[in-house]
C-alpha cells in the first residue's frame, strides 16, 4: 500500500509538470514533457520509497542502491513514455490527424494511464528484486553422516 501511495504522489507530480511544460513551455515536445515530469517524480519517489515504502529493507550500500534505482528509473521512464511516443508518432494521434481534444485524450490514455501502469508494474518488481531486496535469511545446515543420513540428536557415530 505504501508503494501505491508513493506512486500516487509521483503520478500527481508527473502530471503537474507534464501538463505545465506541455501547455506553456514546450507544446511541440509532449514526450519530452512527460519524461521530465517523470524524472522529477522519480527523485521524490526514491526518497519516499527508501524511507517509507521499503524502510525495513535496503541492506545495500547507498551508492550501489542509488545506481540500481537510477537504472530501474531510466527503464521505467522509457516504459512510461513509450506508449505516448507510439500513440503520437506511430499511430498518428496528433493534430492535424485528430482534433486537439482527441490528441489530448490519446496523450492522457497512452502516457498517463497505459504508460504509468506498465512502468509501475516494472518498478514494483524491480524495486523489490534489485533496489530494496528483502533481508536474506540463512538456514542452519544439519550435518549428515557418511551415508548421507542425518544423525539422531544425542547419538554418537562410530568411524
Amino acid at each position: 500500500m505504501r508503494f501505491l501511495v508513493v506512486g500516487g504522489l509521483g503520478f500527481v507530480i508527473t502530471m503537474g509538470i507534464n501538463y505545465g511544460l506541455k501547455l506553456f513551455v514546450i507544446p511541440q515536445h509532449p514526450v519530452t514533457a512527460l519524461m521530465i515530469g517523470t524524472a522529477v517524480a522519480t527523485v521524490v519517489s526514491y526518497v519516499l520509497n527508501k524511507k517509507w515504502s521499503f524502510g525495513d529493507r535496503g541492506e545495500l550500500h547507498t551508492g550501489h542502491e542509488m545506481l540500481l534505482f537510477l537504472i530501474v528509473s531510466v527503464i521505467g521512464i522509457a516504459l512510461n513514455s513509450a506508449p505516448l511516443w507510439i500513440s503520437r508518432y506511430v499511430l498518428g494521434f496528433g493534430v492535424p490527424n485528430v482534433s486537439r481534444a482527441g490528441q489530448e485524450l490519446a496523450d492522457f490514455v497512452s502516457g498517463a494511464v497505459i504508460g504509468t501502469l506498465i512502468a509501475m508494474g516494472f518498478r514494483y518488481w524491480a524495486m523489490n528484486r534489485f533496489v530494496f531486496p528483502a533481508a536474506r535469511t540463512t538456514t542452519p545446515t544439519v550435518p549428515t553422516t557418511a551415508t548421507g543420513s542425518r544423525p539422531l540428536v544425542g547419538t554418537e557415530t562410530a568411524d
